[in-house]
């Protein structure tokens, strides 16, 4: 496994549609100062060359910190920019096929939303898990609803760490408590709010994996 529970306690997914007058970077970077733990880059409007060279930016600021980057979906922007590692869909390149092109030493992280998704994912080399939506969200469309229950029938059938997605915000967070998550991955809970760092504090001080 090439991440602990520890680095997935605040996962941010990017977008900027919210970033105002600020870079992507320098929003990026107020969230880790505010606790952020790992990062995600999701890009679906850039171009190739684009994405690249954010990705590339980012990577600078996450190392910076200590803090990985994950790309969202694609593998070569991911090796190509020096990233820690990629997250895919279910609906996107198989987990296995992935492992075997990132090899042994990137993160690779794999959506699921049933049991059965996430024990295949963990045999086909998966690193952690992004369950959800746990609640409803206006950022992923079409996603399947995934309650507590399921939630944590997901933690107790892999050995791998699990980070719930979808909707989760400051006001709802604690209601994941003792599923058994080691985290959780926030989109507009952080990147829509004036202040990122402030946003990302309030979230980390939950501590809703324990």
């Amino acid at each position: 496994m090439n991440i602990t529970p520890d680095l997935l306690r605040l996962y941010a997914v990017t977008d900027r549609r919210w970033l105002g007058t600020k870079t992507l970077c320098e929003s990026v970077e107020a969230a880790i100062k505010g606790g952020v733990t790992i990062v995600q880059l999701r890009e679906k409007e850039l171009d190739r060359d684009a994405f690249l060279r954010e990705a590339i930016a980012l990577k600078a600021v996450c190392a910076k910190y200590g803090v990985p980057l994950i790309i969202n979906d694609d593998i070569e922007i991911a090796k190509q920019s020096g990233a820690d590692g990629v997250h895919v869909g279910q609906k996107d390149m198989n987990a296995k096929e992935a492992r075997r092109i990132l090899g042994d030493g990137m993160i690779l992280g794999v959506s699921a939303a049933t049991v059965e998704e996430a024990v295949q994912a963990e045999q086909d080399g998966a690193d952690y898990l992004g369950c959800g939506a746990v609640f409803s969200t206006s950022t992923k469309l079409n996603t399947r609803a995934v309650d507590n229950a399921r939630l944590s029938a997901v933690c107790a059938a892999v050995q791998i760490p699990v980070v719930a997605i979808g909707g989760i915000t400051a006001e709802n967070a604690v209601t994941l408590r003792g599923t058994g998550i080691a985290g959780t991955a926030v989109v507009s809970a952080i990147f829509a709010q004036p202040d990122e760092t402030a946003a990302a504090a309030r979230l980390r001080a939950l501590e809703v994996w324990k």
